[in-house]
């Protein structure tokens, strides 16, 4: 996050929709930034019960949430897993597969469809099959586009992301929402109507395009450079 806080405009109030997990950094980022933080998160993450890893000769772990290992947390499943090399979508999964006990661990692609990218120009298929940790319901094909690149991908859901039911009382007062998904997007469209939240008049800083395109075009919007945090904080700053 270094050298984002020279090019930030102050005083913005946003409202921060990521799960708790992850709004109390970010929100703390966007503080020290000069922002008021409205933390109305729209998913609730969920783990779910039983949770069983088939015994393969995976080459890697794949990750597009962070969620997904620290839902493992404290797991003995973890401990036959930990010699494996871990493919992270971006930084907070790989801090938090880090934080778990991982320690070959690569960033790439910003998504799952960048990180599937980077997995089908850098992997190889012959090695063995990839280890797909996930929650129920993923923005993107992740496995379907490894699978039409000759991969081997064992899905395990580890997690379920429960919507919301309302927005907090002080979204009706922000100037902004920042949006990570297309769920979460539709998501706040029908919690705002609900509430009688006037997002039509709010910025939507949105994390990648197709997020975007969720949004009524009457909407005004932001979208990052980058399917990442950073990226999504410097088009804040630019606001």
């Amino acid at each position: 996050m270094a050298g984002i806080s020279s090019i930030s405009s102050p005083d913005m109030r946003l409202i921060v929709t990521r799960p708790w997990e992850d709004a109390e950094p970010l929100k703390a980022n966007l503080e020290r930034l000069g922002h008021e933080v409205i933390a109305s998160p729209l998913l609730e993450i969920v783990p779910r019960p039983d949770i069983e890893i088939p015994a393969g000769p995976y080459q890697a772990i794949a990750l597009t949430s962070a969620n997904a290992i620290r839902c493992l947390a404290g797991s003995p499943l973890l401990g036959r897993l930990r010699h494996l090399p871990v493919l992270a979508v971006g930084p907070q999964s790989g801090a938090a597969a880090r934080e778990a006990g991982f320690a070959a661990i690569s960033e790439a692609g910003g998504d799952g469809e960048g990180l599937a990218r980077h997995i089908i120009a850098q992997a190889r298929p012959e090695l063995g099959p990839l280890l797909y940790l996930s929650g129920l319901d993923t923005a993107s094909d992740f496995s379907g586009r490894l699978a039409r690149a000759g991969f081997a991908v064992t899905r395990v859901i580890v997690y379920e992301a429960h919507p919301a039911t309302a927005l907090v009382t002080e979204a009706a007062r922000a100037d902004g929402v920042l949006l990570y998904s297309p769920r979460s997007a539709r998501l706040w469209l029908d919690l705002a109507a609900k509430a009688g939240v006037a997002a039509d008049v709010m910025m939507h800083f949105c994390l990648s395009p197709n997020i975007a395109a969720i949004l009524p075009d009457s909407f005004a919007t932001r979208v990052a450079a980058r399917p990442e945090e950073a990226a999504l904080l410097e088009i804040i700053g630019r606001a």
